[in-house]
């Protein structure tokens, strides 16, 4: 049935003068009266929507859930694997982190409205590796700006007093005075890079280093495997990315992969090809600190 009804007739209906056919013809105004509401009810009835209804929202919504996305993994978290022992056994080898890129940047004038703060004494950083910026290394802040450094014995001093550091492991028990009883600028290291070497030698003052302005000395946990600010330098402040948050996923990894790499870089690589490997539940969603 035609929305509109029936066409109008173009005879001319002459008063008293009908035949029977006519006067049988149906009111046209009467007709698109019973008409309208039967369209109306034809439009509405459920399970008949419109193509725009059906894609529109489920377009709007994907859009808001990249740009939620997009926005966060910008500004907010990136997410990392950890490749080296460096940092055992606080990290290990397989787990997988959301990095918190806010806390630690330079507010400017966001700086009331989210939470930034300095980095401090003890802080886990994420950072791009001073000589080779394109990589991400991840460590343990030891010093920071104008502190005077020093490790006798594999034991860390700063300012003059013993840091407690129970995160810490010695799992090698050798010995390397370069590693262990650092600054020693005298002396070479394989692991040492050439540019830091000269470099090392303009801040050691009383066999102590002072870390300079806008500058970190960085270790890690593992300390006799961590190729670290001894080897390397300072971590400057605008390499700094983020801090660790949690692991939100850990895998076990299988021999081979256990094997420490030739430095300590991190990978952004995906979960999926690893998925395989036997997770560690109980690392899940771990807080990191």
């Amino acid at each position: 049935m035609n929305d509109a009804g029936p066409n109008p007739s173009p005879e001319i209906q002459v008063e008293n003068h009908e035949s029977p056919v006519d006067s049988a013809a149906p009111d046209t105004a009467a007709v698109a009266e019973q008409a309208a509401p039967a369209a109306a009810a034809e439009t509405a009835r459920p399970g008949v929507p419109h193509r725009e209804s059906e894609w529109l929202p489920s377009l709007q919504s994907l859009a808001s859930t990249v740009v939620i996305a997009v926005f966060v993994i910008t500004f907010l978290v990136q997410a990392f694997q950890i490749p080296s022992p460096s940092m055992e056994d606080t990290l290990l080898i397989g787990d997988y982190l959301l990095v918190d890129k806010v806390q630690f940047a330079q507010g400017g004038l966001w700086s009331w409205l989210l939470p930034y703060r300095p980095i401090q004494r003890g802080d886990i950083i994420v950072f791009r590796y001073p000589v080779h910026p394109e990589q991400h290394f991840v460590k343990r802040v030891i010093a920071v700006p104008g502190d005077r450094v020093r490790l006798i014995d594999k034991k860390v001093y700063v300012n003059d007093q013993p840091v407690d550091e129970p995160y810490t492991v010695y799992k090698r028990g050798d010995v390397d005075i370069f590693r262990d009883d650092f600054p020693q600028p005298q002396l070479p290291s394989p692991y040492l890079d050439a540019h830091w070497w000269v470099e090392l030698r303009k801040h050691v003052k009383g066999n102590e280093l002072i870390v300079p302005d806008n500058s970190y000395f960085a270790m890690g946990d593992n300390r006799e495997i961590s190729l670290d600010s001894r080897y390397w330098g300072f971590v400057p402040r605008e390499n700094i990315i983020g801090r660790p948050l949690v692991i939100y996923l850990s895998l076990r990894t299988s021999d081979a992969d256990d094997a420490p790499p030739a430095d300590d870089k991190l990978s952004m690589g995906g979960v999926l090809g690893k998925i395989i490997h036997m997770p560690r539940w109980r690392r899940a969603f771990r807080v990191v600190r």
